[in-house]
């Protein structure tokens, strides 16, 4: 286990299959998940939750991924940020519009997943000390 089961992880993927999947994973690593379909299911949990992390596909209905980050940097400013997409040109813009939060491409091994994961979470706990 690498995780830190306080460690709290909101993830926003619409495709179903791979919502369970990398919500799996990150729990058999160790990390307290909550998933949503849509950036818009993000947004409430975002207000109330004390998020390490969100995890956002770009490509979503309603509301992308990057309009969800700017909205998590408003709700939740200490929530890190990691995008996942399948897009090329998507992830450009992400790095122009969030140039601080990690793109990861897919395919993508699950354990890279956990690694990046792991690395925006130990930035997080060193900009603390």
């Amino acid at each position: 286990m690498t995780g830190n089961a306080t460690q709290k992880i909101l993830l926003a993927e619409d495709d179903d299959a791979m919502r369970v999947y990398l919500a799996r994973a990150l729990q058999n690593a160790g990390y307290t998940v909550d998933s949503v379909d849509r950036g818009t299911a993000a947004l409430p949990l975002l207000e109330q939750g004390d998020y390490d992390l969100l995890l956002s596909d770009i490509v979503m209905p309603e509301m992308d991924g990057i309009e969800l980050a700017q909205r998590c940097n408003e709700l939740s400013p200490d929530t890190k940020v990691m995008f996942i997409t399948g897009f090329a040109a998507v992830t450009l813009k992400a790095s122009r519009e969030q140039p601080h939060a990690k793109v990861l491409s897919k395919p993508f091994h699950l354990r890279d997943l956990v690694l990046e994961v792991e690395r925006a979470l130990e930035e997080k706990v060193s900009a603390r000390l």
